[in-house]
């Protein structure tokens, strides 16, 4: 099963931790709110690492 990254928007707080870690997968929206814009753009386990362990809001997470 293939899994995909995915920011709840509602909950992110705009903190940038993730864009700046990981830039290749997330960037911010129009609405000021990061977004996975390409979530094949790093490997899981960087995706995992630099993004979702730190994010603190927890409002990054996989989808299958």
């Amino acid at each position: 099963m293939i899994k995909t990254v995915l920011v709840d928007q509602d909950m992110c707080i705009s903190c940038g931790l993730c864009v700046t870690n990981v830039p290749d997968v997330f960037r911010f929206a129009d609405d000021g709110k990061a977004e996975a814009y390409d979530p094949a753009g790093a490997p899981e386990d960087t995706i995992q690492q630099e993004a979702i362990d730190i994010c603190p809001v927890s409002c990054i997470h996989w989808q299958e």
